[in-house]
């Protein structure tokens, strides 16, 4: 055993212009995530404990999007996605399509922990949500102005944002049309921007126990149903008993690569360290795809990796590491 270890993310992807501001409330963010996180080590909680109450922390801020301050369907309204997964015995349980559950992480546990299955979407996770005592809210609270305001710059350009929080100077060069070479397409369809803002955070325990939490509001302007790769087990959170992952980035470049499993799978069957296993699957796996991802080992070790141009990141170890960054 190498000790405990956190890793948290906001999202890979971010505006080169991100004003300042924005840059040290994010990374202020992450900060307060890992001294949550690295006090509930020390107080011995389990580590599916600490990735919970870590990502119930960051959906309850509206910085990033997931929970209060998600992105807004095309219809206007949020629909929320998150899984959570515990390493021993590779236990999980994942939501989709929340309209009114305040913290979808824990709810996605309640489904591991309280239901006979490993996925619950819309109205039946809703129905379980009343009948489990979740906190509900009106929809309304998850909706900013911020992102009423992207979605109609959304809606102008025909497109679906990724960074619902970009200025609106950066929206000028959205168009409709065949990719260029400043264009992400997904599936083959041209997105104007790319900077994803979905959270999550992997831990391992002092006892080794690894265990991995995504949650997401998906993207701006997004057709009503869509699932991303947050809530899909071996595509946006995976663990076992070797390691957490949680990814972020383009999810349909995500679910296609099944990213969260494959770096357990190369660990498993290559012989891989950790950071020789992330760099593999995001070299390897992606295609064409923008993504990152963090991960944590059961020998206590940390690792992150993203083909993006940033990723809003912290990490802590036991033996006194701590890092918080945004770029490369």
């Amino acid at each position: 055993m190498g000790g405990w270890a956190i890793a948290v993310h906001g999202g890979a992807g971010v505006d080169p212009n991100l004003p300042q501001e924005r840059q040290e409330e994010a990374k202020k963010l992450l900060a307060r995530c890992l001294d949550l996180g690295i006090s509930a080590l020390r107080s011995n909680l389990p580590a599916i404990d600490v990735v919970e109450l870590v990502v119930r922390e960051l959906e309850t801020d509206p910085l990033f999007n997931s929970g209060r301050g998600s992105a807004l369907t095309e219809n206007g309204t949020v629909e929320m996605e998150a899984s959570i997964m515990d390493g021993p015995k590779r236990r999980c349980g994942a939501v989709s399509g929340l309209t009114t559950v305040k913290n979808p992480i824990s709810l996605a546990r309640l489904v591991m922990e309280k239901s006979p299955h490993s996925y619950l979407a819309f109205s039946g996770a809703e129905e379980f949500a009343r009948q489990q005592g979740v906190e509900t809210v009106d929809n309304g609270y998850f909706i900013t102005e911020e992102n009423l305001g992207m979605l109609k710059l959304a809606k102008e350009a025909n497109s679906i944002l990724f960074d619902y929080r970009i200025p609106a100077v950066g929206l000028e060069s959205c168009s409709v049309g065949p990719p260029d070479d400043n264009l992400l397409a997904m599936n083959g369809l041209p997105i104007s921007l790319y900077a994803p803002e979905t959270v999550g955070c992997v831990v391992v325990d002092s006892q080794g126990r690894c265990a991995a939490a995504t949650s997401t509001g998906g993207l701006m302007n997004k057709m009503a149903g869509r699932i991303g790769d947050s809530p899909l087990i071996g595509a946006g959170t995976y663990a076992c008993d070797l390691c957490g992952v949680s990814c972020t980035g383009e999810g349909e470049a995500i679910i296609r690569g099944t990213l969260a499993r494959d770096v357990a799978a190369v660990m498993e069957y290559k012989g891989l360290s950790l950071q020789e296993a992330v760099d593999f699957v995001v070299n390897e796996r992606l295609d064409e795809g923008r993504a990152g991802l963090i991960a944590v080992s059961r020998n206590g070790e940390v690792a992150c990796r993203f083909n993006t141009n940033a990723m809003f990141r912290g990490f802590a170890t036991e033996d006194g590491f701590t890092e918080v960054g945004i770029w490369d």
